[in-house]
């Protein structure tokens, strides 16, 4: 069957927007433009969406730093029935929240209210949560703070971030499907959730700090914070001879020597270094050193 009642205007930047759109394309809804970016360093995940969109003929525009009046008219001139934003690192303004009659569709991967606001994947991982949610919800002027029209928990079991991202745009491109199945057929979302914003919690911006490891940490929060890290993110880091070292993948070392400081390389065994944490060690097993360090030095 083809859809061609709902005029859907896309906006997104990253692998997600990718995946998203193209399960749009595949199920012939019907996308009348595509806002994106021609290049990000902001996104590491960032995805160029030029080549899909002009494969199936939709009419593209890319968001600069000063063309937010060409961006509004590019908008208007297509007319939007709603506005799919997925992947965008930026705050949609009320005059563009306010062209669609069935408003801006947002995208936020946790389990609203918890959890709004940035890097919702790194935090969840992060801090050992055990269950998040990927959510959509139509966009007003807060912080992931609008109505919720599909929400489904995710469970978080040994993952990193490269699962976690792929196991929660999985779900979300199911609920896409179906939403807009929904709205096709309904003309309206009818069974949305209104989010009390007394209620929940809003992570803030991660730093460069917080990427660091620091083995004065236990071992479980040092293999958090790296799986947080991981691809397709920035990787976690550590500093040797003062330079910054990425690492990607860690797990529970199980040499315990407890009157040896956190820091303290313990073995080498072949490429991985197993390092003294605060309760136990850390086997290091996917790094950028550009040589190895010595059974004995500290990192």
């Amino acid at each position: 069957m083809i859809y061609k009642k709902s005029k859907i205007l896309f906006i997104g930047t990253v692998e997600f927007s990718y995946r998203a759109l193209s399960a749009l394309i595949e199920n012939k809804f019907n996308i009348v433009g595509v806002l994106t970016k021609s290049e990000s360093n902001f996104n590491s995940d960032y995805y160029d969406l030029t080549p899909l969109a002009k494969a199936n003929n939709i009419p593209i525009f890319y968001r600069t730093k000063d063309n937010q009046d060409e961006i509004i008219s590019f908008i208007n001139s297509k007319n939007p029935d709603i506005i799919y934003c997925f992947g965008w690192s930026h705050i949609l303004p009320k005059n563009i929240l306010s062209i669609p009659k069935h408003g801006v569709i947002g995208f936020h991967p946790a389990e609203l209210p918890n959890n709004r606001g940035r890097h919702p994947i790194i935090w969840a991982l992060f801090l050992g949560l055990k269950q998040t949610a990927s959510t959509f919800f139509v966009m007003d002027e807060g912080a992931d703070t609008g109505d919720i029209i599909s929400q489904k928990k995710i469970k978080i079991i040994e993952d990193n971030a490269f699962s976690l991202y792929n196991k929660i745009i999985n779900v979300a491109l199911k609920q896409i499907v179906s939403f807009t199945l929904e709205l096709e057929k309904k003309g309206a979302f009818l069974d949305k959730i209104t989010q009390d914003k007394t209620e929940g919690n809003s992570w803030r911006k991660r730093t460069k700090n917080d990427g660091k490891i620091d083995f004065r940490m236990t071992s479980k929060a040092i293999l958090n914070l790296v799986n947080a890290l991981s691809r397709p993110y920035v990787g976690a880091h550590l500093e040797f001879q003062e330079k910054e070292v990425k690492v990607w993948a860690v797990r529970e070392g199980k040499i315990n020597k407890l009157n040896h400081e956190p820091g303290k390389v313990l073995e080498i065994d072949g490429s991985d270094l197993i390092v003294k944490t605060y309760d136990g060690s850390i086997r290091i097993t996917d790094h950028e050193f550009y040589h190895l360090p010595l059974k004995g030095q500290y990192l």
